[in-house]
């Protein structure tokens, strides 16, 4: 089936979504379907291309190394939360090095791994992006404990505490 706009704004399932994916591997096009949808103006089309595209396997996914500050830009300016976490999502799997790490991301990772208002998936997706970026530099790994200690556990869902253990206990990596 051929992929448009119309077809990405009616995707509500996921088995809708695994059909967008299979379309995707079947045109080997990763990076041009990323840039032709994950960043439509509409969520709707945003969406449901990300969606898609989280079925990808890591190397699949890794062609949109090449876009991965567009996909950083989308993730922090997005008001729409679907939008957010499965961009984190993505942004999760690619590569990050510690030449081509943004400070202004850490920060937004910082901000949204701690606050109540933010999703549980959001907040687990910030927390490990925020992992890896402290990972490169022994003093943001020390600022990254001390923010997770000083956290009131309580406020948080399952999720986020369990991540937060296997952080401070060292079981993540």
């Amino acid at each position: 089936m051929t992929m448009t706009s119309e077809r990405l704004r009616q995707t509500f399932s996921e088995g809708g979504a695994q059909e967008i994916y299979q379309d995707i591997q079947a045109t080997g096009d990763f990076l041009g379907f990323a840039q032709r949808y994950a960043f439509d103006s509409d969520y709707r089309v945003a969406r449901s291309a990300l969606w898609g595209l989280t079925k990808a396997t890591n190397e699949e996914l890794s062609a949109l190394q090449v876009i991965q500050n567009e996909l950083i830009d989308q993730a922090m300016q997005t008001e729409n939360s679907s939008v957010r976490r499965l961009t984190l999502n993505i942004i999760e799997r690619l590569k990050m090095d510690e030449d081509n790490l943004r400070t202004d991301f850490l920060d937004f990772c910082f901000e949204h791994m701690v606050s109540i208002e933010e999703f549980p998936g959001i907040q687990t997706l910030c927390l490990k992006l925020a992992f890896r970026m402290c990972s490169f530099y022994p003093e943001l790994m020390d600022e990254l404990k001390r923010t997770l200690e000083a956290l009131e556990i309580d406020y948080y869902k399952p999720a986020v505490k369990c991540l937060r253990k296997r952080i401070l206990s060292g079981m993540f990596r």
